[in-house]
């Protein structure tokens, strides 16, 4: 994955079969090949992978996307959804790259840089399946 290799360090993994609630804040990258639902803050790049799926609020440089992700996120830098992957909610970033057969459903806001947002007030997303006919 090209854009990680140009990042910094990737010292936290949450592998396939891994399930996990709750925040987590990471110094450097986080990979994500199992489920996470909550907040996730990182000061450098998340990577969803192909079999992975957030549910939740996450805070990052940069995104890139190859399984799933429904809620809100605010990139300082650059957001990739992969051609297989799932983004349904809101994001704010600089530079968004969507690959052809990616599904966005959504909001997106690009501005300057990325805002802090408070994720206390947002609304908690649905998990996958829930109210949802796709």
């Amino acid at each position: 994955m090209k854009s990680l290799e140009k990042s910094g360090e990737l010292n936290t993994i949450l592998g396939k079969g891994t399930k996990f609630e709750g925040k987590i804040s990471v110094q450097h990258s986080l990979r994500v090949d199992g489920r996470f639902e909550g907040d996730i803050d990182t000061t450098d790049t998340l990577v969803i992978g192909k079999e992975g799926e957030v549910i939740g609020n996450t805070k990052v440089k940069d995104l890139v996307i190859g399984g799933k992700l429904n809620g809100t996120v605010v990139a300082q830098g650059k957001i990739v959804l992969e051609s297989k992957s799932e983004f349904r909610g809101e994001m704010r970033t600089n530079k968004l790259v969507i690959d052809e057969g990616a599904i966005f459903e959504g909001k997106c806001s690009m501005s300057g840089e990325g805002k802090t947002t408070d994720f206390s007030k947002i609304k908690k997303p649905e998990k996958f399946g829930e109210n949802n006919t796709h």
